[in-house]
């Protein structure tokens, strides 16, 4: 790559691209200058950081800058040419920022670094137990910045005025504080108090939450992209209490761990330890060893987990002495509160009390959440600590238009592309709730900003009626807007996170999930698609099913399993298992196709399941929770993930009479729950597995793509696994494959289509 040097000072002019802003590039490229003994500049613009050098050295030094990069670094490319100096350097400096607007990457928030947790707990009077500690190798970056570049007066640090130590540190290039843009110590930087009981006590805040949180409080704690709601997580009373405050009687509780807490109460592998003590620091969820209270996460056999990735949370951790519960600081349904009003205008009626500081977070960021299944890790919502870090995108996208697409209506997600690299932005939330769409707007018009996108195309789903949809229609104005069929935005979305090349030919995809428009104006939910990044057509699908009631449907399992049950024949079974339900109005409701639109969901069928063997039959308390339970009940029976159901196939309809003719036959024979759950994810697996790999066999596809919110189940995915046995299979990673990962999908589609004029 880097080629010989024709003379011996001849200078070299050096182009690095990608995430190298923010992560302490400069300091490392002077550090290597120092050590080969090149002279020259390097500085930070638009397009990355750009360095000019001249050395004997300079191959040594280029093979160095490729191959030793800082922690946080991601390099996308290293492009070099000749460059003459007017007049040769006397010595290697960094010099300031040029240009504006961006074409690099703003660094994500970055889980402390062991060097700075070693200060915290150090003997230095500076940062000895002070909160907000960090270096060029950790701490605060997205969640603080206003506008770019990224300089220090550009974040909320802004207001802060370095001490002569800090300006020290910041200046010298051999320093790991090398412009470091939040550096502070205890006595110029962000400060830190309890607010409890109508008394503010700035001194010895952390020790003071720690004593209230081991007495059954629940504190409101401000962390890097919001507020945390936490409580004492070997504390049922204190739990029950959080759960009754904040009206969330079911949905999992995260939880906050040092390793030691973490290897006590959960059970851990080397893949998930890699996840945990990533930068990002997720939450990652891990199988529990039932030692905590049952309310943290009614009927799973699973929590999430995170590590302190704060100075703040380091502290508490080690005065606390125990595992914590690390919540979401909002009101059910709202955005996560950032603002310190905010938080005491709106969680006032939850918490106890407030542990606070004055450094303004600029962006709401939630944690993300991830798992590590049989297959690999596995993105289940991606924010804090990944966003806004950018994904490659596949061969043959190098040139296409700058893009912007909008997401679904849940899990709602915005996704930029430019310049070969697709910004999926962070977890936005569902757009039923007028605050988080107010936030989806933000986020548009920030990332815009942010990242200099001016979009010549725009993509959306195929419902119109989605507030995502609508929004994209006032955006688009007169510049083209793709609506795209939302389950072929989820085969694209698993393609891409694949690098599924645009010209490699088309793919198989299992989708299932809740609910998205169909091209024939159904909902759709259950289907084998063959298509590529611009066209698809079904192959097959789940046989529909009224809706009834339409979104009480979703939330209540029992009506799906009487539609399920009734067309299996099995009217008999629903009356018995429903007894007190209003059965035969919704059977009249689903006759006269009175709110009852027919749906292929598999979404639905999980719920239909989930209620015939009584897992939260009447409703859900939040969405998956049945199918979470079903989840969790077929781990506890592996030996009968080799014994699936069977569907039937009429044309190109899977039949689910079979299925529940057994499921009832096994419920009257007393076998147990946890086996049904096991054959029924083996049986779906099956059904669909079978006409996939005949597709792939007959040439009419290349590989076989898994996607849709079902697929967060990784028992569900491991059966499918199982049931394609060799074919090439692709995963999400990356990208959710949830709706979370629709705008990634819809850009690529809308890009593709723009590029190849179909």
């Amino acid at each position: 790559m880097h080629g010989a040097l024709t003379a011996m000072q001849e200078g070299v002019r050096i182009r690095v691209r990608g995430q190298v802003q923010g992560v302490g590039f400069r300091p490392f490229v002077w550090q290597l200058a120092q050590r080969f003994n090149i002279k020259g500049t390097v500085l930070n613009d638009p397009e990355g950081v750009l360095i000019h050098a001249v050395g004997v050295a300079i191959p040594d030094f280029l093979a160095a800058l490729e191959s030793e990069t800082p922690p946080l670094a991601r390099i996308d490319g290293i492009e070099h040419q000749p460059f003459d100096f007017c007049e040769p350097p006397e010595e290697f400096r960094i010099v300031k920022s040029e240009g504006h607007g961006t074409d690099t990457r703003v660094t994500p928030d970055a889980a402390t670094c062991a060097s700075c947790v070693a200060d915290i707990f150090g003997s230095d009077p500076r940062r000895r137990g002070y909160a907000f500690t960090n270096c060029t190798h950790c701490g605060p970056r997205f969640t603080i910045l206003r506008r770019m570049p990224y300089d220090r007066q550009m974040t909320s640090m802004a207001s802060f005025e370095m001490c002569s130590d800090c300006a020290r540190e910041y200046a010298d290039p051999a320093d790991r504080r090398f412009h470091a843009q939040p550096i502070a110590c205890a006595s110029c930087g962000p400060q830190l108090w309890l607010e409890h009981g109508g008394v503010h006590s700035d001194k010895d805040a952390i020790d003071r939450a720690a004593e209230r949180l081991l007495q059954g409080d629940i504190l409101a704690i401000k962390g890097l992209g919001g507020f945390h709601l936490a409580c004492d997580a070997t504390n049922e009373m204190a739990i029950a209490k959080l759960r009754e405050r904040k009206h969330r009687p079911a949905k999992p509780l995260a939880l906050m761990g040092r390793h030691q807490e973490i290897a006590r109460y959960a059970v851990t592998d080397p893949a998930s330890n890699d996840l945990l003590y990533d930068p990002a620091a997720p939450i990652v969820l891990l199988p529990t060893a039932n030692l905590l209270p049952w309310n943290l996460a009614p009927g799973q056999v699973r929590l999430g987990w995170m590590l302190p990735y704060t100075p703040l949370h380091h502290l508490l951790m080690e005065a606390v002495g125990r595992p914590l519960v690390m919540t979401s600081g909002n009101v059910s349904g709202e955005p996560q509160v950032i603002g310190n009003e905010e938080a005491r205008e709106k969680l006032r009626a939850i918490v106890d009390g407030f542990l606070m500081h004055n450094r303004d977070i600029e962006r709401r960021l939630d944690d993300s959440v991830e798992q590590v299944t049989p297959h690999g890790p596995m993105t289940l919502r991606r924010a804090r600590g990944r966003v806004p870090t950018t994904l490659p995108l596949p061969e043959g996208f190098e040139d296409v238009p700058q893009t912007t697409a909008f997401g679904g209506h849940l899990k709602s997600a915005i996704c930029l592309l430019k310049n070969g690299q697709a910004l999926l932005s962070h977890h936005l939330g569902d757009l039923d709730e007028a605050l988080t769409f107010d936030e989806f707007c933000k986020a548009d018009a920030d990332y815009a900003a942010l990242f200099d996108h001016d979009p010549d195309v725009f993509a959306c789903d195929l419902h119109d009626g989605y507030q995502s949809s609508q929004h994209a229609l006032r955006r688009a104005g007169q510049r083209p807007l793709v609506a795209v069929q939302h389950h072929h935005a989820h085969l694209a979305s698993c393609m891409s996170d694949n690098a599924w090349p645009l010209e490699s030919g088309a793919v198989a995809g299992i989708i299932l999930d809740g609910l998205g428009l169909g091209t024939d104006g159904t909902i759709w939910g259950g289907e084998l698609l063959v298509g590529d990044y611009c066209t698809f057509r079904r192959v097959l699908s789940l046989e529909p099913a009224c809706l009834v009631g339409g979104d009480a449907a979703q939330r209540q399992p029992w009506r799906n399993a009487v539609m399920r049950l009734d067309m299996a024949g099995l009217a008999d079974a629903s009356d018995r298992l429903f007894a007190e339900q209003p059965v035969d109005l919704i059977r009249q409701a689903a006759a006269a196709r009175m709110n009852s639109l027919p749906s292929s969901s598999a979404g639905r069928l999980f719920d239909a399941v989930a209620a015939v063997l009584g897992l939260c039959p009447d409703a859900q308390s939040f969405e998956g929770e049945a199918a979470m339970r079903l989840e969790a009940l077929a781990t506890m029976a592996p030996e009968y993930l080799q014994k699936p159901y069977p569907f039937g196939r009429q044309g190109d309809l899977l039949t689910t009479g079979p299925l529940f003719e057994c499921i009832v036959d096994d419920l009257e024979k007393g076998i147990s729950a946890a086996a049904i759950a096991a054959r029924f994810h083996a049986g779906l697996a099956k059904a669909f597995a079978a006409p996939a790999v005949s597709l792939v066999s007959a040439g009419e596809a290349q590989a076989v793509a898994l996607s849709g919110g079902c697929f967060q189940n990784a028992t569900l995915q491991s059966a499918f696994m199982s049931a394609l046995g060799d074919v090439p299979v692709m995963l999400h990673r990356s990208v959710p494959a949830n709706d979370g990962g629709l705008a990634m999908g819809q850009a690529l589609i809308a890009a593709a289509r723009s590029v190849s004029g179909r």
